[in-house]
């Protein structure tokens, strides 16, 4: 299902071949993907799965249609085409049509590893049986997910245009409980090459905060002093997440977003934030590589979007660049947030009084246009004091604006990958929290 770039080129000029409309594009994607479930330290499922699609979108002036296949016979791609051609000619004229791009020239990403797109069934059940193995030691129980795979895309159109990538990937998150259920711990991470991955190391941490977070203990909720480990920042469409793809150029001049102006406007160039925060769109990251064109074949090239406090740069569509008369900006999702040298052992240790975070989750928004969101703390949340860890606490909501947590920041760790991006740990003041919750 990994299809090479000549392979998969030859595939898109047939299609393009049997188009007769003005502009036609075509997207080749395929995967193959393996994974190993366990849960109560023992192996639940595992499987595998491949796929090849075919996507064809033609236009006859503003009007378009779409139409899918996957199945590759000149038979099966010219009704492809025809139905794509037939759907475009009974739909209504986009306001917001753009032509076709021309030739682009992309850069080149890290983004495939060997390693990983060769893992085997028996790869997946050694990590596994390690991850379970070190818990039924302790006494403990694990339940974990991994998932690898190797993936490619591949665009053409009339105009001339042909991008091609190859990626791999593995994924593995790791829940660890104490036999009664009263304590909880958590791991996560992800890896381009799977040679840097090792399920028992991080089935370690989530062992250790499992052990550590039983006989949890009340606090009043109220403004504390938090460290936030990266699962806290980027996990479950997390704070820095929304605050990334909340930088988009047309929210912002009209009037929803964060980043509009009163009166009109966006507050690009206006330091919204604390100095030490700088975010930039990197593709080509050697740690956290991305995609280097999206879906319509745009480039995506290096991007700061925050640079020391200050909002650099704006995500625009080529419509609204147009509208704009600016360039467009190609936006895959990855991004890079700089860290600093403190390890998390050395936030702890710099800490008077505070809260350690391991994870949030359930994040809801409350008020878009300022990014204020709610969730839930969960599987290891500890008391701070005198730059140890004094005692676990129960679990509390929170109540927080990313906008408002960069600003409050007293210090940054050094980062790493989570979730295909670069994030710090994070020590906040104030962080509000409102409630209590029951749950572990």
């Amino acid at each position: 299902m990994i299809l090479s770039k000549d392979e998969a080129q030859t595939i898109l000029k047939k299609v393009l071949s049997f188009s007769t409309a003005d502009e036609a594009e075509a997207n080749l994607n395929g995967s193959t993907r393996g994974n190993v479930r366990y849960a109560r330290n023992t192996v639940t499922t595992a499987g595998g799965t491949d796929n090849i699609s075919l996507a064809v979108q033609v236009w006859f002036g503003r009007r378009s249609g779409v139409a899918t296949c996957n199945q590759f016979d000149d038979a099966t791609l010219r009704r492809c085409v025809q139905r794509a051609e037939e759907i475009a000619k009974l739909a209504p004229e986009d306001p917001e049509y753009m032509p076709r791009l021309a030739a682009q020239q992309y850069l080149t990403a890290p983004s495939y590893a060997a390693s990983t797109a060769g893992i085997t069934p028996d790869f997946r059940a050694q990590q596994a049986g390690d991850s379970i193995a070190l818990c039924e030691a302790r006494k403990l129980t694990a339940a974990g997910f991994l998932e690898d795979g190797a993936r490619f895309e591949a665009i053409r159109n009339s105009k001339g245009l042909e991008a091609y990538q190859q990626f791999t990937g593995l994924d593995f998150s790791v829940t660890v409980r104490t036999p009664d259920g009263t304590g909880s711990g958590y791991a996560v991470a992800d890896f381009t090459d799977s040679a840097k991955f090792n399920a028992k190391s991080l089935t370690q941490v989530a062992a250790e905060k499992a052990a550590r977070s039983v006989g949890a203990k009340a606090i009043e909720p109220g403004k504390y002093t938090v460290i936030l480990e990266p699962a806290a920042l980027v996990s479950d469409e997390g704070l820095i997440n929304r605050l990334v793809y909340a930088f988009d150029a047309r929210e912002a001049d009209e009037g929803r977003s964060f980043l509009s102006k009163k009166g009109g406007g966006t507050r690009k160039g206006e330091k919204l934030f604390d100095p030490r925060v700088t975010i930039t769109v990197d593709p080509t990251n050697p740690l956290a590589p991305s995609g280097t064109f999206d879906n319509e074949g745009l480039p995506v090239k290096k991007l700061p979007i925050i640079e020391k406090g200050v909002v650099k740069n704006l995500y625009y569509s080529r419509y609204w660049a147009q509208k704009s008369k600016t360039q467009p900006t190609g936006f895959t999702g990855n991004f890079i947030m700089e860290g600093g040298t403190a390890s998390l052992d050395e936030l702890i240790k710099s800490t008077q009084k505070g809260i350690l975070v391991t994870r949030l989750w359930y994040i809801r928004d409350v008020d878009p246009q300022t990014l204020l969101v709610t969730g839930l703390t969960r599987d290891g949340t500890f008391y701070i004091e005198n730059g140890k860890i004094k005692h676990p606490i129960k679990n509390m909501r929170f109540n927080e604006s990313p906008v408002i947590m960069l600003n409050n920041i007293e210090a940054v760790g050094r980062a790493q990958r989570l979730g295909g991006n670069l994030v710090p740990p994070l020590k906040i003041r104030d962080f509000t929290f409102t409630s209590l919750s029951d749950a572990i």
